[in-house]
């Protein structure tokens, strides 16, 4: 039997793939050398010894309290600051999405500006916006929901552009020869290709949302991370093991839920 040569590569392609690597380890060898690393400090051990001792020993007591703030109200807090984030932006975001995909608007200039925007908008992190909303509506649960809101309309509105990019135009075409007007195109042909897809981020967007509300009380904007600033700052270790539990556990219960509701819909 004859051996079969194998296919030599390209030597363009490997200079290509060397380049890369090169270029990759110069990016991180900058990188690391323009941050100073001047180790751990010498009550890390002591520090982490009681984080870990607050988390197997948490104060079970914080979890409700009848005459004030407490675990649950914190965490019930947050899950409404996530909630009303992600219901703003997922409503506000669509015309954004239509604006900006290329299908749906008449030149790239049109799509290019709605693509713009939302790069604008997605430029600022949650913190910075709930910091700026502090100053507008003062410190508080609002404050956090307008960050979230906001914010997100920059990360659904790109997600859904591209969502709205790739529809089939077949069903369009359909209607239209039968005589449908735009709007009966859009409801009978459009809506039913990107309702799945739309739902889906929602979902996957109110996952993070839910995150990022746990940290911006930590700055003043509602939520269960003003408790925890207030715990960490009078090293009341025990209630912070308490609040990072409440936080794991309301976390993991609503990915599992959202999980399951977006294999449902997709």
């Amino acid at each position: 039997m004859k051996s079969v040569a194998r296919p030599v590569k390209p030597k363009k392609n490997r200079f290509m793939l060397w380049s890369i690597y090169v270029l990759l380890a110069v990016i991180y060898i900058w990188a690391l050398s323009g941050i100073p690393i001047e180790g751990f400090k010498e009550t890390a051990g002591q520090i982490t010894k009681a984080i870990l001792s607050g988390i197997l020993s948490p104060d079970w007591g914080y979890v409700y309290l009848p005459e004030g703030e407490d675990l649950l109200r914190g965490l019930l807090d947050t899950l409404a600051i996530a909630i009303l984030g992600t219901f703003i932006s997922a409503f506000l975001c669509i015309p954004f999405a239509f604006w900006a995909a290329n299908n749906m608007t008449k030149g790239k200039i049109a799509a290019g500006t709605g693509k713009f925007i939302l790069s604008f908008i997605r430029t600022f992190p949650e913190l910075v916006m709930a910091l700026l909303f502090i100053k507008v509506v003062g410190p508080g649960s609002f404050a956090g929901v307008l960050a979230l809101g906001l914010h997100s309309i920059g990360m659904l509105g790109k997600l859904f552009s591209e969502e709205v990019e790739n529809i089939d135009f077949g069903p369009i075409e359909a209607l239209k020869a039968t005589g449908a007007s735009g709007l009966q195109t859009l409801w009978f042909a459009v809506v039913p290709q990107i309702i799945p897809g739309f739902i889906s981020y929602t979902l996957y967007r109110f996952e993070i949302n839910l995150r990022s509300a746990s940290i911006l009380g930590i700055i003043g904007a509602g939520g269960i991370g003003t408790p925890l600033i207030f715990a960490m700052q009078s090293r009341d270790w025990s209630r912070v093991g308490i609040i990072l539990l409440g936080i794991i556990a309301m976390v993991t219960i609503v990915d599992i839920i959202s999980g399951y509701l977006r294999k449902k819909v997709v």
